[in-house]
Order: C-alpha cells, then sequence, then structure tokens
C-alpha cells in the first residue's frame, strides 16, 4: 500500500472505533444559504460586503476551491440532500409542479436517524410541500419552513400577500402547522436552530440551517440597509485580470440590500457559532456551509461568467467550507472537482454509515481528499443543466473533467462546432472558447454529456413523478398551491391558466375550497375534475368572491390530475390555492 493509503486506511480505522457507543457522535450542521453568490464574501475577494464571521470560519476551515452546485435552488437542494443528481430524484423545476421529491430518497437526516440523532430543519426546504414530501415525512424530527421556493413567491401563500412586508412577522409551518412569528426571517429561522440545539446539546443532532436570504424580494431591516446604502458597488472592480460586468442603477441597489441581507445571515451565524462554544460542544460539531447556487442579480461575482440559472461558472461555482475542530486540520485548500453530490457521502462515511445499494449514488466522499488522497477524483465529471419544466437537449447544460469544460447553449442537432469549450484551469472566467482548436476534446465531452443525459431522462422518478397523496391521514387539511401546480410553462400567478396537480387521493368524502388571485366575477360555473369525475356547482353570488367551496364530494381512489377552473364569460379561471379536507 502506498503511504497515502496507508494513511487512509488509519484514519478510517480510527474514526471508525472513535465514534463508538462508548463516545459522543459529532453533531452536523449543515448550513446553506440561497442566491448567495461566489462573490459574496469578503474571503473571495469583495471589498464592499461584511462577512467576518464566515471569513473566520474559512479561515479555520476546510476549504473546498473548486466546488460545484446546480444552477438554481430545488435541483441543488435535492442533490445535496440525496448524493443524486436531482432528475433521479424527481426534481426537475423550482415549480411548475417539478419540486417535489420523491418519497422513495433517502436524506441525510433519514442515514443519520440509523444513528440515533436528533434532526431539524429551519428555511427553505423547497422539496415538495405536502405528504410524502415534506421534511417530516424524509426523516426530520422538527421542522420550520416556508413553503416553495421562497417566501412572498406564489407558492408559499402565507407570506404572498404581505407584499414587502413578507420577511417581517411571516406566518411559517411548524412541524406542519402554520404559526405566526415576529421578526425578521434570517433572524428566525436562526433563532429557532439555536433552540433545537440547545434543547438537543446532550444528544447527537443534525441542524438543516436553510436560509431563505439573500433571495428575492429583497427585504431586510432598515439598520442593516443604511450601513450600504450609499455604496458604490463597482468602486475598486475591473482593474485586474478578472472580468467584470457592468451593472445598472437597478442593479446596483439590488448589490446594497443583497450586502445587508448577507450581513445580517453573518450576524446571525455568529450568535450560532458563540451558542455551540458557550454549550461546549463547539469541537465535536461538523460545520458545513455553502451556497446553492450563483447571484440572481449582476453584481460582483469574482470574475466569473454566468448568473443563477446559468452552467457558467457565475451560475455554478460555490464554495464550501467543512469545519471540525476535534479531527480536521484548519486553513486546508482542496481544488479537486466537487460538488454538492458529495455531502451525504462524507456525512455516511464520517459516521461508519453504508450507502444505499439499491440506487447510484453520484457523490463521493470527501474523507479521503482530507487525507491527502486524491485518487478517486482524478478523473471525476460533473455534469449540469438548466431549463424549465424539463431539461432541453444541448440546452444550457455542460459536463467538465479535468479542467476542461463542454458548454451547450445550442440546438438539439448541432454539430460539436456549435458548443462552446473551455480551459477552465487556463482561463477560468471562460472568455475564450476552443472548440475548434480543440474538437476532439469536445468531442470526448460531449459523448460522456450524452451518456448521463439519456440515462437521466430515463430515470423512473422522473418519468414516474412524484404524487401529492391526499386523504390517507397523514395530512388534513391539505393546501395545494401554485408552486406544485402543472400545466402550461410557467404558471406563475396568472389567472386564465390551465393547471392542475398531480394527486393519488384515497376513496372518501371531500370538501373543497377554492382561493383565487382576485375576486371572480359573480354567476359564473366552479368546475373539479379528477379523472373520469367531472363536479360543477354554479356561483349564484350576487357579488365578486375570492373563494368558492365545493363540499361532498364523492371520490373513489385514484391517481388522477386534479383539475380546478371557473368558467365564467368565456374564461376559465384557475385558483391560486386550494384546500382539501376529507370528512
Amino acid at each position: 500500500m502506498t503511504l497515502s493509503k496507508n494513511v487512509l486506511f488509519l484514519f478510517t480505522f480510527l474514526g471508525a472505533i472513535q465514534f463508538s457507543s462508548a463516545q459522543r457522535l459529532p453533531n452536523i450542521i449543515l448550513i446553506i444559504t440561497d442566491d448567495q453568490g461566489y462573490g459574496d464574501f469578503g474571503f473571495t475577494g469583495n471589498p464592499h460586503i461584511s462577512t467576518p464571521t464566515i471569513d473566520k470560519l474559512a479561515q479555520e476551515s476546510i476549504e473546498f476551491t473548486n466546488f460545484y452546485v446546480s444552477p438554481v435552488c430545488a435541483p441543488t437542494r435535492s442533490s445535496l440532500m440525496t448524493g443524486r443528481y436531482s432528475l433521479r430524484t424527481g426534481i426537475r423545476d423550482t415549480y411548475n409542479g417539478g419540486a417535489m421529491m420523491a418519497t422513495d430518497e433517502i436524506t441525510i437526516a433519514e442515514l443519520l436517524k440509523e444513528k440515533n440523532y436528533t434532526t431539524g430543519i429551519f428555511g427553505k426546504w423547497h422539496l415538495g410541500d405536502n405528504f410524502p414530501m415534506r421534511p417530516s415525512d424524509q426523516g426530520f424530527d422538527e421542522s420550520l419552513i416556508h413553503l416553495s421556493g421562497g417566501m412572498g413567491q406564489v407558492g408559499d401563500f402565507t407570506t404572498y400577500y404581505q407584499g414587502d412586508r413578507s420577511y417581517f412577522d411571516p406566518v411559517l409551518w411548524h412541524n406542519n402547522k402554520q404559526e405566526s412569528y415576529a421578526g425578521y426571517c434570517s433572524d428566525i429561522f436562526a433563532g429557532e436552530a439555536i433552540k433545537f440545539i440547545e434543547k438537543n446539546k446532550d444528544v447527537p443532532f443534525f441542524t438543516y440551517l436553510s436560509f431563505n436570504a439573500p433571495h428575492t424580494p429583497l427585504q431586510v431591516p432598515d439598520e442593516y440597509y443604511q450601513k450600504y446604502k450609499d455604496l458604490d458597488p463597482i468602486e475598486g472592480f475591473g482593474k485586474d485580470e478578472k472580468p467584470f460586468y457592468p451593472m445598472n442603477e437597478s442593479q446596483k441597489e439590488d448589490a446594497r440590500k443583497v450586502y445587508s441581507m448577507v450581513e445580517n445571515i453573518d450576524d446571525n451565524l455568529k450568535k450560532l457559532f458563540s451558542k455551540l462554544d458557550e454549550l461546549g460542544i463547539d469541537d465535536n460539531t461538523v460545520v458545513i456551509f455553502l451556497t446553492d447556487n450563483g447571484p440572481q442579480q449582476q453584481r460582483y461575482v469574482a470574475g466569473l461568467r454566468g448568473l443563477k440559472g446559468n452552467v457558467y461558472q457565475g451560475g455554478v461555482r460555490a464554495p464550501l467550507l467543512i469545519h471540525f475542530p476535534e479531527k480536521f486540520s484548519k486553513n486546508q485548500q482542496i481544488n479537486a472537482l466537487t460538488a454538492h453530490l458529495d455531502i451525504l457521502p462524507t456525512i455516511a462515511d464520517l459516521m461508519g454509515i453504508d450507502l444505499p445499494n439499491d440506487r447510484k449514488i453520484d457523490g463521493k466522499s470527501l474523507l479521503p481528499l482530507i487525507n491527502g488522497d486524491e485518487s478517486n477524483f482524478k478523473n471525476r465529471s460533473y455534469f449540469t443543466y438548466w431549463n424549465r419544466k424539463y431539461p432541453e437537449k444541448y440546452t444550457n447544460i455542460s459536463i467538465q473533467n479535468s479542467g476542461w469544460k463542454l458548454v451547450g447553449k445550442t440546438d438539439y442537432d448541432a454539430e460539436i462546432e456549435d458548443f462552446q469549450l473551455f480551459n477552465l484551469q487556463e482561463d477560468p472566467f471562460e472568455q475564450r472558447n476552443l472548440i475548434s482548436e480543440e474538437k476532439e476534446k469536445g468531442q470526448e465531452l460531449k459523448e460522456e454529456m450524452d451518456q448521463l443525459y439519456n440515462e437521466l431522462i430515463e430515470e423512473k422518478n422522473l418519468i414516474d413523478q412524484p404524487k401529492i397523496q391526499i386523504g390517507y391521514g397523514a395530512e388534513n387539511p391539505t393546501f395545494l398551491n401554485r408552486n406544485d401546480a402543472a400545466g402550461e410553462r410557467g404558471i406563475w400567478a396568472q389567472e386564465e391558466i390551465y393547471g392542475f396537480w398531480d394527486v393519488k387521493l384515497a376513496a372518501g368524502t371531500y370538501d373543497f375550497r377554492f382561493k383565487f388571485v382576485k375576486p371572480v366575477p359573480a354567476k359564473g360555473t366552479m368546475f373539479l375534475e379528477t379523472g373520469t369525475i367531472v363536479n360543477s356547482k354554479t356561483n349564484s353570488s350576487e357579488d365578486e368572491v375570492d373563494m368558492i367551496e365545493m363540499n361532498g364530494i364523492e371520490l373513489f381512489e385514484m391517481e388522477t390530475q386534479l383539475i380546478p377552473f371557473y368558467r365564467v364569460n368565456g374564461k376559465e379561471i384557475f385558483p391560486f390555492w386550494v384546500e382539501v379536507i376529507k370528512k
């Protein structure tokens, strides 16, 4: 055996006996922020933003400097939780019914339950808001979340109508029940995570602190905004070899708000880390920090090309910090190609938990890298894409391996010359397309891209999309929101649009309440289509109404599309949300 393999073997052996029943298992805190770009930190070169807590964490952690996520929220979260490419899990979009993860997926929380961990999530879930896809259905003992992809968005109907105050004094979902909270959302999520840690300080715990900031809407306490209100976000940039992309006045104002939101997050993490120190559990706590994708708005991105939603580096490169004083050395940088897929395998390896063997796990444990063995990462590839609804062949798609990256921004039948090829080691900012000079390398990467793309689009959970289960006892009432409604591409808050929810209904008698974005005219007819059963009811009210009820509807057990609409004056209006009660 080589020296590095001997070291790795020794590490694994010692780790196995270290976490025996006679000794306390390490706590795990997984922190992710929402739409915080690679350049939104002091330690990545931004002089305008104040992140002293995260900067200090970077100095005292293992920093993975070549780490990748998905271009958007829900795909990143599904890969983070499962170690699998998002399409394998059924996640294909951030809304349009595509942000529901299959219930047979095994999450970090479920794995850690094997070691009797107490598990909690605080913040953004975005992997399904109904049974059987809620955090409580996927291994979390305690959950405090908002719905859908963001507070103030259409799917999170408990905050949507608060408008520019949706981040303040919100109604959130605590263990699947609506509860009112006072204060600013990031303060609430961090504060409740700290309470969870205090409550479980004497047992191993897994805390998933998933901030919804600095995602839009860009709302922040004024005391933070005042620190940045006069900032010129472009000052000092564009004077070195890193590209700096122009910002208009609206983008500059967005940057001021984002930096304010990020500083608030940093202050909350200071409180969390101080609590670990106060409780005397800092050394025996693994802290993992990352972001979910690139920034939504143009601002400093450390010279990287592209933003959120894009497969260029600015959309998918993210920081990863792992802090574990009891076991890992401080201030180590690792440049191997790594990804969100690797977090679950790393935690499993650290805890001596076997990975599921009935499915493909795309990630790799990072423990060998931490101990100097790069052999398993030498020829590693990473694939990513982003389109609405389903993947579109060769449109916003990429694959990278050994420093080479092939990008598709073209048609399904494009020739290799229509792709873009970058040498990231020589051109980390993706400025020079080498496809004409390195066509053979491009073709090699394209063949691997084709193989993986074809494999993923045939995944069972993608073809047989997860369904909301109604009437089976675990959730009553059930609220169907716009984030999980499928139908026309880009369905959001529109009124005249075709939509439906994919559901599995238990046999029984149901009451339905249909809520509309705006009051609908009187004298129309409400329709509810469920498979072969169509029910309709005339609205006899003389006035406009924003809520219509249909009660006592008998349904048999079925898997179907639940299709509601209100027909009036030649228009068909889709509800904003639906409440379903089994009697």
